[in-house]
Order: structure tokens, then sequence, then C-alpha cells
């Protein structure tokens, strides 16, 4: 019987690659185990060569990829500041009104800006600057523009441009979604010089001192608390954080229990970080109504902690809509009838108070609240919620400022009085190392003086250990003035349940057992 040239179906490579393979069929119609072995073993020898080129592909790929990262960094570098201008003839994506456009800049996606929300506008003028030590030259400079959008989660996108850091005024084409150019235009300057210190961080971040302070009306209708400043959070960008810390952060504390519970492995802690995630972004959502400055002297420093409004009238922000229809009338009667005058005497004082901070790993901020802020009556850790559950800072603690006489006869709030102008005295900034949940290093307080130094111009700044006595003493003069000469409730000076208190995770859409569990409860089974 003569033989017959079959063939064998297709065979589909992971390579994709096909073959038609003959095979000589044995007689009575069997075929050959012998030669179907071998080309078996010849497939899979195919396919693993064609895996190893493959994977010696992608590790050239990668290495050629970091060793041009390397050459840009190694390359020459320049000072960048770049001054964002204005935009013009923006899109309108409302139904109803203009938009609400910022921006977020970022060079070569390892530093970035985000600027400030201009409410109402289709030419927002911004005039922003933003400056930048030691950037290659080969940088790229992105700009995504939003519109801020209080009815959705996440806000509108606009458009996009990319440009090089070369030198000059440029009015650059915003490209809308599948490359459409009618998203008009953006106009800003760009300034280079050689650097000035080739040996700092690259991409390093020098200012201008920007700080935004974030109101929530909705916490403050949750913990029935009239004073602004209890609900508020303030976030600053800081200058040369990499040049003090370099490659030091603090990680969280594994021997403290409210850590071990936020941070641990099981279904418990995932809940209370789901928790915390959620309440960081109320607390630090960006909206219209939040209040954006440049720090440049003392006085703005201290305008920061003036006492301010005692009611939120005229702060109204993306967090109402989350308030059920009744809510947001009964608020509204609120404001209609809060009389425009209706502030605390004191709202242009240095207020007595102490405040909870984090120094971000991811962003460099500042990030700080009143201590006593009655929102973190809803979680195990203020210095979490402040971080974003990161896992490290680069610091963590608490803060106050006190007065000195300017002839250094006196120091601290037991020795001034209201019938001092605060202009007629000096001030110092006392922080430390007061957090549980990071417990940071006290070895590294002169650096973190040296830092706060740097970015609290015309302030003395003294950093101590939270086991200092004569800190002990400054914090307890300070809360004693705040109860007997500013009417500071002493509930006020420590996270505290008010009466009609309503916990912040529930509209948060966080199960109701988290605030339990965080508070140390036992899980229900």
């Amino acid at each position: 019987m003569p033989h017959e040239r079959l063939l064998i179906p297709v065979v589909t490579i992971n390579v994709d690659l096909l073959f038609f393979i003959p095979s000589v069929a044995m007689p009575g119609g069997s075929t050959n185990p012998i030669s179907m072995t071998g080309f078996v073993e010849k497939v899979s020898g195919t396919v693993h060569k064609a895996k190893a080129h493959m994977h010696d592909n992608a590790h050239d790929l990668a290495q050629v990829t970091k060793q041009r990262e390397k050459d840009k960094l190694n390359g020459p570098c320049v000072d960048v500041t770049i001054q964002f201008i204005n935009a013009s003839g923006l899109p309108k994506l409302d139904v109803v009104g203009a938009s609400d456009p910022y921006f977020v800049a970022k060079l070569d996606d390892r530093v970035s800006m985000v600027s400030t929300v201009k409410t109402r506008s289709l030419t927002p003028e911004w005039n922003e600057t933003w400056r930048v030590k030691n950037v290659p030259t080969t940088s790229e400079l992105r700009v995504e523009i939003l519109d801020k959008d209080t009815d959705t989660p996440h806000d509108d996108y606009i458009g996009k441009f990319k440009t090089t850091i070369e030198a000059g005024e440029k009015e650059l084409d915003i490209q809308g979604p599948l490359f459409r150019k009618d998203r008009g235009t953006f106009r800003l300057t760009i300034e280079t010089k050689p650097s000035t210190d080739p040996a700092e961080p690259k991409y390093l971040f020098d200012g201008p001192i920007r700080y935004s302070r974030h109101f929530s009306p909705l916490v403050g209708k949750l913990t029935n608390i009239d004073d602004a400043r209890l609900y508020s959070t303030w976030k600053m960008y800081l200058v040369d954080v990499p040049v003090y810390f370099k490659d030091v952060y603090q990680h969280w504390n594994v021997n403290y229990k409210a850590a071990q519970s936020i941070f641990g492995s099981g279904p418990t802690s995932l809940a209370i970080r789901a928790g915390i995630h959620a309440g960081h972004k109320m607390l630090y959502a960006r909206s219209t109504s939040n209040g954006f400055g440049i720090i440049q002297s003392a006085e703005d420093i201290m305008k920061l902690f003036e006492g301010g409004s005692l009611d939120p009238k005229g702060i109204l922000g993306s967090d109402r809509e989350d308030l059920s229809q009744e809510e947001q009338s009964k608020l509204e009667e609120v404001d209609a009838l809060a009389a425009p005058t209706n502030e605390s005497p004191f709202a242009h004082r240095i207020k007595p108070a102490v405040y909870t901070y984090i120094i971000s790993a991811q962003d460099d901020s500042l990030r700080f609240s009143e201590t006593g802020a009655a929102f973190f009556v809803d979680f195990a850790s203020k210095h979490a919620l402040h971080a974003d559950c990161a896992e490290q800072v680069r610091y963590s603690g608490e803060f106050h400022l006190r007065p000195r006489a300017k002839d250094n006869s006196w120091c601290g709030w037991q020795d001034f009085n209201d019938s001092m102008p605060d202009t007629s005295v000096d001030w110092e900034v006392l922080i430390d190392n007061n957090s549980g949940t990071y417990s940071p290093d006290k070895a590294m307080l002169p650096t973190l003086k040296g830092l706060i130094d740097c970015n609290f111009p015309g302030l003395d700044v003294l950093a101590l250990d939270r086991e200092d006595e004569g800190l002990k003493k400054s914090v307890d003069a300070c809360r004693d003035y705040a109860l007997n000469y500013r009417g500071v409730k002493a509930e006020h000076l420590q996270p505290h349940q008010q009466e009609g208190h309503k916990s912040l995770l529930k509209p948060l859409g966080v199960v109701g057992k988290v605030a339990h569990l965080q508070r140390g409860g036992v899980e229900p089974s």
C-alpha cells in the first residue's frame, strides 16, 4: 500500500507562528509515534527559544531604558521657572454655568504641581509660578486641564498639551480627547538658567511655598461643630525636603497597637484602612471653596493661624450635595440667618491651639489640622488620617505657636495677654515628634528644625522631643489660655464626640462597624 502524505492540523504557538507539518502515515493508518515525538520536541524547542528571545528582548529594552534615564540624569541640567499665565477658548462642559478649570503640571512624571481652581470661567487667569531645580535639559513638560465637577466623584477632562523646557513664551493648543484640537489654548513662559547646585537632588521643588485650606461643610454638619477651623485641614508644599531628610523616612510603628490595627493584613485592618482612605479623601477634597495662598513672609504664616470666622457661611464646597434634601434645606436656613458680622472677636488674632501634622513621603507636603478637630473621633489614628494610611512619612507629630517678648524677658502664653497686639511680640514654633503611629526618631529633630526654619520665614523654630518637660508646660499654657481667655471649650482641645455627632464613615459608604473596630472594639461575629 503506497504511503500517503497527510497534513496534521494547524498548531498555534504562543509566539504567533503557524506551522503546517507533514507526517508519514504508518501502514494501517496509524502514525509513527517516533516521528510525532520528534515533532513535539522540535516544537517545544522552538517555543522555548522564542520565549528566551522575547525575554532577552524585554531585558535589553529595560536595560536601554534604564541607561537612557541614567544618561539623562547625568546630562546637563538647568533650574527652571515656569509661569502659567492663562488659558482661553476653553469648552463649556457643564450644562448649567461655565467651567471651573484647574491644571496639573508634571515634569517627566518626577515632580508635579496642581493649580488653584478658577470658578465659572472659560478664560481663566492663573499667573502661578513653579520653580524646579536641577531639571535635565531634555525634560518634557506635560499639562492636563480639568474641570472641577461638584456633582460627580471625578472631574471632567478638558484636554492636555506638552512642550519642551526650552526658554521663551509659548501659546500651546490644548488637545482634547481623540486628538480634537478645539479645546482652546494655554499661554505660559519658561525661564531657565544653569543649575546653581548640581549636587542637589534632581527635580527639586524650589517654590514658591503654596498652601491650600480645605473646608468641608459636610464634616461640620456631621460633627455638629460651628467653628470652621475645627473641620478644616491645611496642606503646604515644602521646599528642600530631600535636601534635609535625604533618604530617611519614618515607618509605621510595628509595636503600637493602634498602628497594628491599621496596617495589619487581616480583613479588619483592610476595613479600617478603607475608612481612613475615604475620610482622607473627604477632608482633603479639592473644591471651588478651598482657600489658596503663597507663603513669602512671616505675616503670611501668621495669617494661617488666626482664629477666623466661627461659622461656615460662604464656605460652600463640593460636600453639600452629599447631604439629604432635608439637611440641605436646614443648612441653607442656617446660612440665611447667619449675620454677616458673626465672627469671633479674636478672628484676626493668633489662636492658641495645638496642631497635628505629618510631612508626606509622597509629595513633600506638610498636612495638618487642629488636634482637637472633631472628625478625629471616628478614626484610629490622627496621623494615619493625614497621611492617607501611608506606611511611611518623612516625619510627624504636633506643633503650636507661642509668643515671646521682643527683649526676651518672657516667653509663653502664660505671660501673654490680649491687650498686647500680636505684632508687638515675636512668635516661636514648637514642633515635636509626638506620634504613636509613626514614632519618629528624635535624632532627626535637628533636621526637622532646619526644614521648618527654611519654610516658615521670620519665625523662630524649636524642635523638641515629646518627652521634653518644657514642651509639655508650653502645650499646657497654650491650652489654658485658650480655655480661660479665648472661650474655647474643653472638648475642643482633644477629639470629642459632640451631641448630635454623626460618624463621617456613614456618608462615605463604609461599613458601620469600622469605627467600632478602630476604637479597639471586638468585631461582632
